[in-house]
């Protein structure tokens, strides 16, 4: 390690962060300037990587978990040699940049995550630990070693704040990932304050706790962190790594280093008094030819074990060509369609009998998990409530990383967290499972993947007043709603058993973002009044005529879900003109063609009712101004499931009487 340029590297480093912000005139300067020694370490010697092939599949990965300080990663992308011209670099916060203010999965090459709301990144880099551990299992073969890397994340005390943190270290250290590496920028400041007016706690110890080996660096000592990165990368001894490194925020800027003030962009008006500090010269966003030729010698001798690594490759690519085939597969992102997934689920009976959602779900994972050895999933201490295990393929954990049922324990945030970096990975199909009420708890998780187009799929069950006698503490009544309105995640609301199973099949043939599935505890009825066939095509196109009218149109009835077979008995009792439709999908229905929502909801037609347990308010898309929704906009009760389903007007006749009003 030439510890001289690296030097000059970090502070290099340092001047293009302070002319970032600065000229964008805002950004967060403290972590780019305090951690420059780590990052010059990391790109310059300890991580394994190939700037021109971003996405190899056995590069270390970096995980920023303190998304605020990407001038930090943009810096070292740029002087690594990744696609991130200096140009982009100046463009630093602006509009359709490649330098986004916080990293931004799939725009930046090197980015493995989105991350900024603090904390996700810890569990990001967990998730891509398991990934790995899993991949290492699976395809790793005598005398072939395809995936050994390691997972590095950058966090500061903001992070280690965050609850999602905690969960996420806690099930590292239990599941004994010791290909990851946390590193902990110490620096005693928050971005309000200094840390002591808001924690006192030993982190070492508690990291200890949690099962980590640890370690405390001065973080700008370049000796010292190359020595730390790499006893931790040596030491596969069955316990993740803890590097506490002690840091100056603001590191460069004498006027506000050490305090809070450095953390943002406060220190950027003392800019030209710094760049004189660290020996800049008068040119800004300056690297000298010095630092340049360093890291493209350096990326040279990283090509070269790529190289090697490839040869390796092909040999066990042309002896496992299966195996090189599903890794090739889930790199491009492909996976099978829905219809090729539904071919796998055998049709219910005819006289199917009355059964809980959840249930059926578990039932179509089945098939579709056995044809699929890529699919995964896991509940937060909820399997045999949510019905998701996957069966005779055991559980992962330490001692057997074949596993695929993942425990994440009561951690539901973690366990969002931790799915989006296993997807981020892009080996293994992933879902997650808890009631839905408590799908909040994670809900910061499943915002970002959505933003992040990750093809997640989280199981929620227990989704409305059924529930019963848990209260309304358990019954999430705007909670489907909730997750609507969240952009590109596509909501599934079942309606009976081969809505269920289209639902699945859909959320697993996504490629584009995450699915959200809501399934009742309680029975409900199979629909009879249109073929099975019909049932899951109308279902992969979010709403179909689920019953037609015998008489000319007079009116319309849509539902969701458990409501379905009310939305019948209704029509039954209103007579022959009356339409249902099933609209077990706003989103997937939303971007149908304008001929084929006509043909389910003609605008002729304006006498319409919408009847789903839950808030009404989404539903008047539909319904139109003239229309009406039998909802239910308040907390629930605690009473069995049909008490209070009828208690608050989740019947046949309310439709019926909303119809004639």
């Amino acid at each position: 390690m030439n510890s001289e340029v690296l030097q000059k590297a970090a502070d290099q480093a340092r001047g293009l962060a302070i002319d970032a912000v600065h000229a964008a005139g805002i950004g967060h300067l403290g972590l780019p300037l305090g951690c420059a020694e780590i990052g010059a370490v990391l790109y310059g010697n300890a991580l394994s990587y190939n700037p021109k092939q971003p996405r190899w599949i056995n590069r270390d990965r970096f995980v920023l978990s303190a998304g605020h300080g990407s001038m930090f990663l943009y810096a070292w992308l740029h002087l690594s040699g990744y696609d991130l011209p200096m140009e982009q670099v100046k463009k630093f916060r602006q509009l359709h940049s490649m330098t986004p203010g916080h990293p931004e999965y799939a725009e930046t090459p090197g980015v493995e995550c989105t991350t900024g709301p603090l904390g996700q990144g810890v569990g990001n880099a967990v998730g891509i630990a398991i990934s790995l551990k899993k991949c290492a299992e699976r395809y790793n073969k005598s005398g072939y070693t395809i995936f050994d890397s390691h997972v590095i994340c950058l966090a500061g005390d903001g992070c280690l704040q965050e609850g999602v943190a905690a969960e996420a270290s806690s099930l590292a250290g239990h599941l004994g990932l010791d290909n990851l590496v946390l590193i902990y920028d110490s620096n005693d400041v928050t971005l309000d304050a200094q840390a002591e007016e808001s924690q006192s706690e030993d982190t070492a110890k508690r990291y200890e706790a949690y099962g980590f080996d640890v370690m405390t660096i001065d973080g700008h000592d370049l000796s010292a962190v190359q020595k730390a990165v790499a006893s931790a990368k040596a030491n596969d001894n069955g316990k993740p790594k803890f590097i506490i490194a002690k840091t100056l925020i603001g590191k460069g800027i004498p006027e506000v280093a050490g305090t809070w003030k450095a953390h943002g962009e406060g220190g950027a008006k003392f800019g030209e008094g710094a760049r004189k500090g660290l020996g800049l010269p008068e040119e800004h966003f300056y690297v000298s030819d010095e630092v340049y030729t360093y890291f493209r010698n350096h990326a040279q001798s990283l090509a070269q074990s790529y190289s090697a690594w490839e040869k390796t490759y092909q040999a066990w690519a042309a002896s496992e060509p299966q195996l090189a085939a599903e890794i090739e597969s889930a790199q491009q992102g492909k996976r099978p369609s829905a219809q090729e997934l539904l071919d796998l689920i055998p049709v219910s009976a005819a006289d199917a009998k009355p059964d809980a959602t959840r249930n059926t779900g578990g039932a179509v994972l089945q098939p579709i998990a056995k044809a699929l050895p890529t699919v995964t999933t896991g509940s937060a201490d909820l399997f045999g409530s949510t019905k998701n295990y996957i069966k005779d393929v055991g559980d992962y954990s330490k001692g057997n990383p074949s596993g695929r049922n993942f425990r994440y324990g009561i951690r539901e945030h973690a366990m969002g967290a931790v799915m989006n970096g296993i997807a981020y990975d892009g080996f293994w199909i992933t879902s997650g499972a808890t009631f839905l009420t408590f799908s909040d708890y994670m809900r910061p998780s499943i915002r970002l993947a959505a933003l992040s187009k990750l093809p997640v799929f989280y199981i929620f069950t227990h989704d409305s007043v059924g529930v019963g006698e848990d209260g309304p503490t358990h019954q999430p009544v705007e909670t489907t709603s909730a997750l609507r309105t969240i952009p590109n995640l596509d909501v599934i609301r079942p309606g009976d058993v081969e809505e269920t199973a289209a639902a699945f099949a859909a959320a697993i043939a996504r490629t584009d973002g995450p699915t959200a599935l809501i399934l009742t505890r309680q029975n409900i009825p199979a629909i009879s009044t249109v073929t099975a066939e019909k049932r899951r095509a109308g279902t992969l196109r979010g709403a179909y005529v689920a019953k037609a009218e015998s008489s000319p149109l007079e009116a319309i009835i849509l539902a969701s879900g458990s409501e379905l077979h009310v939305a019948m008995e209704a029509a039954a009792k209103a007579g022959s003109g009356v339409r249902v439709v099933s609209v077990p999908s706003f989103e997937l229905f939303n971007r149908q063609d304008a001929a084929y929502k006509e043909s389910v909801l003609p605008k002729s037609c304006r006498k319409r009712v919408a009847i789903e347990a839950g808030v009404s308010g989404l539903w008047y898309q539909y319904v139109g101004l003239d229309g009406k929704v039998v909802g239910i906009d308040r907390f629930g009760l605690s009473a069995p499931g049909s008490t209070v389903l009828k208690e608050l007007g989740m019947t046949a006749d309310t439709v019926v009487a909303a119809l004639n009003s």
